[in-house]
């Protein structure tokens, strides 16, 4: 194993998992994709490479990545799809209280390892503000920006610090590592269960254990002491970069919609019809074929109609 040190203070080694070594109850239909390992200092992060095309980096930070399950299984025909479970989250390890930059940490190694260039960053709640840090460094690599229900400034205002503060409260925190009312809640038809039978939303729940659902508070908490120079740093380098906006209709009520519109250049925002926060659930052919339409390298073509169940801004 070759062991290298970057600017962010991480190692990494790398190992494979192979299919014997996935847990008993995350079958091949559940997750349909080879499990790769990459090890960042004493954290082992769980990531899946497939597909072929142009590269898409696709992350989520808080829950796990079975959240990207129909969106990868439609984009990987024609593109080359990344993503990864942050430290404490899935099947990726995490020692100790995890934060935003270890997020930003495993990304910035992992998309070094595999040495990724003409990225488009597909980016869900707090995977935007964790992979715009990590993308900082290396903002020449980035060649489009996808952003999922998520934010990518320092957050203002009462209600959404407020959220923060009690999503990142350790009363909220251990309420749900008892109960697990968060994870239940967002496996029905108002989270990522819209289109998914039992079997696999119990899969889901799976994947948020006691030590996921503290993860995921403790992501939450760490919001407002992270580096939002850095963010903002990045997302200002991609402000003439095609990008879009995927927000479901019912679940932007911060007006996160508008304030993408203030900070890109030349953006496309899609809004699906009914959706919630987890709009590449509740649509996942729709959503695909927005980011296929937008970041496809293929020669351009005469526009086509929106994709049925897609309302344009």
């Amino acid at each position: 194993l070759i062991e290298q040190r970057f600017d962010m203070n991480m190692t990494f080694t790398t190992a494979s998992i192979v299919a014997t070594e996935r847990p008993d109850w995350l079958t091949h239909e559940a997750w349909p994709f080879q499990i790769s390992t990459l090890a960042v200092d004493d954290q082992t992060i769980a990531y899946t490479d497939t597909g072929e095309g142009p590269v898409l980096l696709i992350v989520h930070t808080g829950m796990w990545s079975l959240v990207w399950r129909d969106l990868i299984a439609d984009l990987a025909q024609d593109f080359r799809c990344i993503t990864l479970d942050a430290p404490g989250t899935g099947l990726s390890s995490g020692k100790g209280r995890v934060d935003l930059t270890m997020s930003s940490g495993a990304i910035d190694a992992l998309v070094r390892h595999l040495d990724l260039h003409d990225i488009v960053l597909v980016l869900h709640d707090l995977g935007g503000i964790a992979t715009l840090h990590a993308s900082a460094a290396w903002t020449d690599r980035v060649r489009g920006l996808a952003a999922v229900n998520t934010f990518g400034w320092r957050p203002s205002g009462f209600g959404f610090r407020s959220m923060l503060a009690l999503m990142g409260s350790r009363a909220m925190r251990e309420i749900d590592v008892f109960t697990g009312w968060l994870p239940r809640m967002t496996a029905t038809n108002f989270g990522v269960g819209r289109h998914w039978e039992r079997p696999l939303r119990k899969t889901f729940l799976n994947g948020l254990d006691h030590r996921g659902r503290r993860s995921f508070h403790r992501y939450m908490r760490s919001v407002m002491r992270f580096d939002f120079d850095r963010v903002e740093t990045a997302r200002e380098a991609y402000r003439s970069l095609p990008a879009l906006t995927v927000f479901g209709e019912r679940n932007d009520y911060l007006g996160f919609q508008a304030k993408w519109a203030e900070r890109l250049d030349d953006l496309q925002q899609i809004e699906i019809p009914k959706g919630n926060h987890f709009p590449m659930c509740d649509a996942p052919t729709a959503v695909a074929e927005a980011i296929r339409a937008r970041f496809s390298t293929s020669p351009p073509q005469a526009p086509e109609p929106s994709p049925q169940g897609v309302s344009v801004c």
